[in-house]
């Protein structure tokens, strides 16, 4: 199902995204499409609404170790949910107005959260909802209009991975014009389309003050940390209209299904091909973008930029990335990794996709299998053509202190709390 690449840069790709819809079809426990408007999980997993909706624009989640669910809201909310009587569902909420649109991870007695040009955080007490003044980490990065959150993670040892969107589609003279070449250089590499490294516990730092850590990704909204590898992965947005950008070169139904989303991992260093190239899922090849030469069959060069591990379908718009860390689910989830996929609006003539949480399996830091469907019904349709129509669309991921899993979604801010009721082998 799957075409291998030589040992020596390993990767595992998809021969088309309607062949991927029918090898997760084949290989999940759950259905692709379900038919209930109510999200559905494996059989022995209980999925429970954790909280009905806490407001569009949810996005992203993190659960102390008493099990309080911190919510970033893209509007400037930061909320804080309590299970009181240990049923499953929230009975208490707090919120504060916080320079916060996405990320959040609690880190050394600190909530961790993110706006599109700042990393602030807050020291935690005993109240539900912390209390300690907003403390900025980092600042200075440049306002964009478009790929402007910055997206983070935090590793043990106290580094801070930020993720610099790129604000454009394919650094084009003219962004977003039929036939308008690319900038080359590429001025946004400066100081954009990069994950920067910084130092979690010092505050007023500037982005000059950090490292560019990788160079060359468009816009990373899913990133984590593996424990088990020691590394930092990431799932990144590929670029857009291939067809109406260059209709000499691609038709609707290619630019639909291509370029891949790519899983990575991300080696100090490395450069990840935006905007000069892309990896097309039906050839596994990376290929150079029109933008810069190419037209659909030119071959990037060689073992210039990264290859992923994984190339899932275009334009399933990947929202968040978790490795499994608990002991509570069955064996074959642990030190694997969901992913929560949005949805993107880029997918015409096709029927719109994404709209689930998947599971990777992994050993070493490698993928160990192909991709499972883990939760799927979010949207309520199997045909669906507008985004805006999807009853759910999945935004965020955290790992309980029992192991359990919860999911957020962007249109309400319902929350789904997935926990496994057999016996984990």
């Amino acid at each position: 199902m799957f075409m291998s690449k030589p040992a020596v840069n390993p990767i595992q790709l998809l021969p088309t995204a309607s062949v991927l819809l029918a090898a997760l079809c084949l290989t999940a426990p759950a259905p692709l499409i379900a038919a209930a408007v109510e999200p559905t999980a494996p059989s022995g997993f209980v999925v429970k609404v954790f909280h009905p909706g806490v407001g569009e624009r949810a996005r992203h989640l993190a659960v102390r170790d008493n099990g309080d669910v911190f919510v970033s809201r893209r509007d400037g909310k930061l909320l804080v949910l309590r299970d009181s009587d240990a049923d499953g569902s929230a009975e208490q909420m707090e919120q504060r107005d916080v320079p916060i649109t996405s990320g959040l991870q609690l880190y050394n007695g600190y909530i961790y959260f993110s706006d599109n040009v700042s990393i602030s955080r807050i020291r935690l007490d005993e109240a539900l909802m912390p209390s300690a003044p907003v403390e900025t980490i980092v600042s200075g990065f440049i306002e964009q209009g478009s790929h402007a959150t910055k997206d983070f993670a935090i590793n043990p040892a106290g580094e801070l991975f930020v993720n610099v969107g790129a604000p454009s589609n394919a650094c084009q003279e003219s962004d977003r014009t039929p036939g308008s070449p690319g900038l080359d250089p590429c001025p946004l590499l400066e100081r954009q389309a990069a994950i920067w490294r910084f130092a979690a516990d010092e505050p007023g730092q500037q982005q000059t003050d950090g490292d560019r850590y990788v160079t060359g990704t468009r816009n990373i909204v899913a990133l984590d940390w593996n424990p088990q590898a020691e590394a930092l992965y990431f799932v990144m947005h590929g670029r857009d209209q291939l067809s109406f950008l260059w209709p000499q070169y691609f038709d609707d139904q290619a630019s639909a299904e291509s370029p891949a989303e790519e899983f990575h991992r991300a080696v100090a260093g490395g450069n990840y091909g935006w905007p000069y190239s892309y990896v097309n899922p039906a050839s596994g090849k990376r290929l150079l973008a029109p933008e810069y030469g190419g037209d659909g069959r030119k071959p990037a060069p060689e073992h210039l930029y990264q290859q992923p591990l994984y190339a899932y379908p275009a334009h399933w718009a990947p929202n968040d990335l978790l490795f499994y860390t608990a002991g509570t689910f069955p064996e074959h989830y642990r030190q694997g990794a969901f992913i929560a996929w949005r949805g993107s609006w880029n997918r015409a003539p096709l029927p719109q996709a994404g709209y689930r949480v998947t599971f990777q399996p992994m050993q070493s830091g490698e993928p160990a299998g192909e991709p499972e469907n883990f939760m799927t019904g979010f949207s309520g349709s199997d045909d669906l053509r507008k985004p805006g129509d999807a009853v759910y669309r999945p935004g965020g991921l955290a790992l309980g202190p029992s192991g359990e899993l919860y999911v957020s979604e962007t249109v309400s801010g319902r929350i789904w709390q997935i926990s496994y009721s057999g016996t984990a082998q």
